[in-house]
């Protein structure tokens, strides 16, 4: 199946997804990577200038241009989900994301949290970061630039149909990675 998803996303719209249906989506995207991920768990929720549960968590390190003050995408294609499976699903828990973009998968630890919080996993072609680029409408805020990098930092994406994304790893439990 094929779906077009404004986010934030309703628990009962990620229930109705199912390993191999492809999504598009529109709304704000935040990235964040191993550093990001870190930085985001020791800080407390309420002292986070954003919601990440309002939008997806994109695995990317994206390249950036600044011109006069805003920030466009070069590219933003994704980085490898794996690396952050040490702590997904306390990521998961913690931010009540349900939706995660990335590429190569992750483990048994995130698809159970996948399953305890209604979330999925959803893969995007590695290679593809001047299209993912396209699909950014504006860039509205970058957190923790100075301290992390470029791509370390959390970017906020303003994203219209942005994918396709391929349902990878469900919360049914299903996943594309593994099969029993």
């Amino acid at each position: 199946m094929k779906y077009h998803l404004d986010l934030p996303v309703k628990s009962d719209d990620i229930k109705k997804l199912h390993v191999g249906d492809t999504i598009y989506i529109s709304g704000y995207v935040f990235t964040a990577r191993d550093e990001a991920h870190h930085m985001m768990l020791k800080t407390d929720k309420k002292d986070l200038s954003f919601n990440p549960s309002d939008m997806a968590l994109y695995h990317c390190g994206p390249l950036m241009k600044k011109i006069r003050d805003n920030w466009q995408v070069v590219s933003a294609g994704p980085t490898t989900s794996s690396r952050m499976e040490i702590f997904e699903d306390k990521f998961i828990e913690k931010f009540a994301v349900n939706i995660i973009i990335g590429k190569g998968g992750m483990g048994e630890r995130t698809q159970k949290a996948l399953k305890t919080n209604s979330a999925v996993y959803t893969a995007y072609t590695g290679g593809a970061g001047a299209l993912a680029a396209d699909r950014v409408q504006s860039v509205p805020a970058v957190y923790w630039l100075n301290e992390l990098g470029m791509p370390e930092a959390v970017w906020i994406f303003k994203v219209q149909d942005f994918g396709p994304l391929v349902v990878a790893m469900d919360s049914h439990e299903n996943s594309i990675y593994y099969r029993d």
